[in-house]
C-alpha cells in the first residue's frame, strides 16, 4: 500500500471555472489540505498551476464528444474521456480523491491502474436529480453508472451532510462503515459581512430597502421556480433580487423568463441579474439581504446558506436534505415544509409550498430584530462548526486510516 506522500483529487470544477457547491468545496479543500500534505488537483479546464504545496492540471474538452450523436450525450460522453485521460496519466499519490459524477470513473480506473485507494465525496446524487433527463437525455443513464460504479467500488464514501449519507445507503451497494460524513464548510475570513454596497447600486439594488435574495443556478433543483411563484405574495415594500444565471437547459431558460416577466408585471421591485457575479460582490448582496431565500427542493447540504449566515444574513430555506443540519429553525432562520410527490421533486402543492415561503420571507424580513438576531446567531454557528481548517483535518485523518 502506498505512503500518503500525495494527495490527488479529481474534479469537474476548480477555479475559474467555478458553478456549483461542489466546486466552491474543492477551492477550500484543496488549499486547506496543502497547509498539511502535497496535493494535485486533476480538473476540467485549461488550469495549469504549480504552488510550493500545490499543482493544478486541467483536461480540456472533447471537442467530438457531439459529434454524429444526439448532441444532450456530449456532457456525459465528455466527462468519460477526460476521467480516462485524468486516470491513464501517471499518478504520485497516497489516494485518489473524486467530486461528483463527473470524475467518480476517473478515480475508479485510476484505482486500477496505480493501486490506490478512492475516496468520493457527494455533493448530490443521480438517482435523486431525475430531471437531467432534460439536460442529458439517455446520457443520465450513462451519467448513473459511472456514479453507481464509482461509489460502490470506493474505499471510503463521504456525504456531505447525514442526510446523503442514508440516501448513499439506500441507493447502493456499500458497506455502511465505508460511508462518513464531513460537512461542507466556509471560509470564515472572506466571508463576512461588508459595508460596501457599490455592487447593489450598479445593479439597481436599494441598499436602504430591505431586499430578499436567491443566489443560484437555475435548475428544477435549486426550486427557483417556487420563489419566483411565490413573489406575488411577497410584501411589496421589499424588493427582490434574483442573482441566478447559467439556466440548465434552454427550456428552464425560458420559463424563469416568462415567469419573471409576469410577477414582474405588477410590481416595479423585482431584479433579476442574470449573470454569475463574482464572489467579492456576492458578498455584498449577502451582507445587505434583509433574508436570504434557498428555496431547493433537492440539497444534499446547501453552502449557500453557509455564505449567508457568514454574512450575518437570517436564512429562509426548505426543509429538505441537509438544509437542516445547517439552518437552525427559530435560531439562524426558518425552514419551510416540502412535501414532495413519491418518487419525484415536484412538490405535493406547489402552490402551498410558495405560499410557504412568502409567509416565511414576510415574517422575517419585516422584523428587523428578529432578523439581526437571527443573523448574529448564523455567524456564530458558522464560527463554531463549519472552519475549513477543521474539515481539512478530518479528510486526511480519512485518508492516513485508508494507507
Amino acid at each position: 500500500m502506498p505512503d500518503l506522500n500525495r494527495v490527488a483529487l479529481f474534479t469537474n470544477e476548480y477555479p475559474p471555472h467555478v458553478y456549483g457547491g461542489a466546486g466552491v468545496h474543492v477551492e477550500y479543500l484543496s488549499r486547506e489540505l496543502a497547509r498539511l500534505v502535497p496535493v494535485e488537483v486533476r480538473c476540467f479546464g485549461e488550469q495549469d498551476l504549480q504552488q510550493p504545496n500545490l499543482r493544478v492540471k486541467g483536461y480540456p474538452a472533447w471537442g467530438d464528444a457531439r459529434l454524429n450523436t444526439d448532441p444532450r450525450f456530449g456532457g456525459a460522453l465528455d466527462a468519460f474521456y477526460r476521467s480516462l485521460a485524468m486516470a491513464k496519466d501517471n499518478l504520485n499519490a497516497g489516494v485518489v480523491h473524486c467530486h461528483t459524477w463527473y470524475t467518480d470513473m476517473a478515480g475508479f480506473l485510476a484505482k486500477k491502474l496505480w493501486g490506490v485507494p478512492l475516496v468520493l465525496t457527494i455533493h448530490s446524487l443521480e438517482p435523486l436529480r431525475p430531471w437531467k433527463v432534460e439536460q442529458l437525455g439517455n446520457a443520465y443513464h450513462l451519467s448513473s453508472w459511472m456514479e453507481k460504479t464509482g461509489i460502490e467500488g470506493a474505499d471510503a464514501v463521504i456525504g456531505v451532510s447525514q442526510e446523503v449519507r442514508n440516501d448513499v445507503l439506500r441507493l447502493f451497494s456499500i458497506s455502511p462503515d465505508k460511508v462518513h460524513v464531513i460537512h461542507n464548510g466556509i471560509d470564515l475570513e472572506q466571508y463576512r459581512k461588508n459595508p460596501a454596497v457599490d455592487a447593489l447600486m450598479k445593479r439597481g439594488v436599494d441598499p436602504a430597502r430591505p431586499f430578499v435574495l436567491f443566489v443560484g443556478r437555475i435548475t428544477r433543483q435549486k426550486g427557483i421556480i417556487h420563489l419566483v411563484n411565490a413573489i406575488p405574495s411577497i410584501d411589496p415594500s421589499l424588493q427582490v433580487v434574483l442573482c441566478a444565471g447559467a439556466p440548465d437547459t434552454a427550456e428552464i431558460g425560458r420559463e424563469m423568463a416568462e415567469r419573471v416577466a409576469q410577477v414582474s408585471a405588477g410590481r416595479a421591485n423585482v431584479i433579476w441579474i442574470q449573470e454569475m457575479l463574482p464572489r467579492d460582490q456576492i458578498i455584498q448582496f449577502y451582507s445587505h439581504a434583509a433574508v436570504f431565500c434557498c428555496p431547493s427542493v433537492y440539497e444534499p447540504f446547501g453552502i449557500i446558506n453557509l455564505e449567508a449566515m457568514a454574512c450575518e444574513t437570517a436564512v429562509v430555506a426548505s426543509a429538505v436534505g441537509g438544509i437542516p443540519e445547517v439552518v437552525v429553525p427559530e435560531e439562524t432562520g426558518l425552514l419551510v415544509l416540502l412535501a414532495l410527490k413519491d418518487g419525484t421533486f415536484d412538490p405535493v402543492d406547489p402552490g402551498e409550498y410558495s405560499a410557504g415561503l412568502a409567509a416565511a420571507i414576510n415574517r422575517l424580513a419585516l422584523d428587523p430584530e428578529l432578523r439581526e438576531r437571527f443573523g448574529q446567531n448564523g455567524r456564530r454557528r458558522v464560527e463554531e462548526r463549519f472552519s475549513w481548517t477543521a474539515i481539512a483535518r478530518r479528510t486526511l485523518d480519512l485518508y492516513q486510516s485508508l494507507v
